[in-house]
């Protein structure tokens, strides 16, 4: 049977993956509140919102399943608009949650691997620790062949520093000793495919590089590699981050990559930030 990929929630990543499982034939469909946004992606897309649940039959002949969409504060959209379907589709192989490392929350620049304790710092983190929960769940009491990614932050073809240092909107922000891990999303995707030609229902997963960094050291080798002037180095409490952007610094750890290298025999293509500025800039993005 032609493999069939649903994905809730057409985004970056999920689009990524999408590409290179349709030039290996497969067939590709997913959803987004905005199908007019990634018309472009060459599979059909449908409209998805709570309010809006998608047709009972839309997951016929489906074999994987990728979620992206984020839990809300009232909880997650996709398990309550179509948990039971997705716990009814005969031939589901695989479902995969994208889940993210803030899950671990502050750990004071210590490493963080799968077995360590879940304690959240901020809202967004918690959404994502019931979320995960609420997956599994469905694994142990209905057989769903969940598999949880928790993901560092995403950069790759626009959207990485280069993209802020050729704005001119890069700050180099000091906050000493804060480090990040990231991931390249073509790895992401690698880790994806992988995990669906070796699934392991239940399992999770840290998806990062190699190397944690300080964000002030990705923006400098942006600027390097761009050949432009460097960012001032402005003090954090100086910084006039948005809430948001603020928020990703509460939480200071290394998250590792091991099982992923050791349960799915994966090599980086993009190992460490370096490697991945120094891609997207010869691929002239």
């Amino acid at each position: 049977m032609r493999p069939h990929l649903f994905c809730f929630g057409m985004g970056y990543t999920a689009r990524v993956l999408a590409n290179r499982l349709a030039a290996e034939g497969w067939r590709i469909e997913g959803t987004s509140r905005n199908p007019e946004a990634v018309a472009d992606s060459g599979c059909p897309i449908h409209r998805f919102e709570r309010r809006r649940p998608l047709p009972v039959e839309i997951l016929s002949g489906v074999t994987h399943i990728l979620v992206s969409v984020p839990p809300q504060p009232d909880g997650d959209p996709v398990l309550d608009c179509h948990g039971g379907e997705i716990a009814a589709t005969p031939g589901l192989a695989w479902v995969g949650y994208l889940s993210t490392t803030s899950v671990y929350g502050d750990r004071s620049g210590a490493w963080v691997d799968e077995t360590a304790e879940l304690r959240p710092t901020g809202e967004r983190g918690r959404r994502r620790v019931s979320a995960e929960a609420d997956w599994l769940d469905l694994h142990r009491e209905r057989g769903v062949p969940t598999h949880i990614f928790r993901l560092a932050g995403i950069y790759g073809p626009g959207r990485s520093a280069l993209d802020t240092v050729r704005a001119g909107t890069a700050k180099r922000v000091d906050k000493p000793g804060q480090v990040f891990s990231r991931a390249h999303v073509e790895d992401i995707a690698s880790v994806l495919h992988a995990s669906m030609t070796r699934p392991r229902p239940g399992a999770v997963y840290n998806v990062c590089d190699d190397e944690p960094a300080s964000p002030a050291a990705v923006i400098e080798e942006a600027a390097r590699l761009l050949g432009r002037p460097m960012p001032p180095l402005v003090p954090f409490e100086a910084a006039a981050l948005s809430p948001m952007a603020r928020s990703f610094y509460d939480d200071n750890k290394r998250v590792s990559n091991e099982r992923i290298k050791r349960e799915l025999g994966l090599t980086l293509r993009y190992p460490n930030y370096r490697a991945g500025l120094a891609a997207i800039l010869a691929a002239g993005d």
